[in-house]
């Protein structure tokens, strides 16, 4: 991160025009961090992106060995979604500012602009990214209850949801540690779900855990 600090944070400074050299910086990153660390991505689904279609993808989260795996995983630009504690932490918090929309998770204004930045971020055709779980499961369960915020966005713009589940980062660099151990990561990507004509919140957010909890359950590997 230090190596590539100026490419990870002045392109931000300069707005959307050239936030594309940032995003292009973190994927070489991701690609650095994967041959240092020893940690290989596997990815599935890749023929379900369409070209020039602007997403909200809907990922789970395991660890912070998600986010390499799935810059190195989608093309172009895309800007995810970061709670407020991110800026805190040493140099990662510096590209954050930049590379990600930050909300206040405990404030209802914050959490409104930062609806009215997403919004508009869509329009310019940038695709968003949203942790549908709202934190890194560090549950045992498959999946933790879904947040509403990514799909009333969906319904709200009309664009498509794109789920993604990544499977195995968590046991490879468990949330809220620094351990960290080589071995493989496998993300899959989940044909686009329509919100044309949808109105039910609800219905989507349903639609979409059941999508990403058989992924889960059908891919699972030890």
């Amino acid at each position: 991160m230090l190596l590539f600090l100026p490419g990870l944070t002045i392109p931000f400074l300069f707005g959307s025009r050239a936030s594309w050299i940032g995003y292009s910086f973190l994927w070489i990153w991701s690609w650095v961090f994967s041959l240092l660390t020893r940690i290989r991505y596997e990815f599935y689904g890749r023929e379900n992106f369409r070209k020039g279609q602007s997403y909200i993808y809907v990922s789970n989260h395991t660890s912070f060995l998600d986010l390499p795996g799935i810059r190195l995983l989608i093309p172009g630009e895309f800007k995810p979604l970061a709670k407020k504690e991110l800026l805190k932490i040493p140099v990662f918090g510096w590209i954050a500012r930049g590379a990600t929309i930050i909300v206040d998770r405990s404030d209802r204004e914050s959490k409104q602009k930062s609806l009215e930045r997403l919004k508009q971020i869509l329009h310019e055709g940038i695709s968003i990214l949203l942790f549908a779980e709202g934190t890194q499961n560090r549950t045992k369960e498959i999946l933790q209850p879904f947040k509403d915020g990514a799909f009333r966005l969906a319904i709200d713009t009309q664009m498509p949801v794109l789920p993604i589940v990544v499977i195995g980062a968590g046991k490879l660099m468990p949330p809220g540690t620094i351990n960290l151990r080589p071995g493989l990561v496998k993300i899959f990507v989940a044909p686009e779900l329509s919100t044309e004509g949808l109105t039910d919140v609800a219905q989507l957010k349903k639609q979409t855990f059941e999508v990403m909890k058989e992924m889960i359950a059908k891919n699972s590997f030890t």
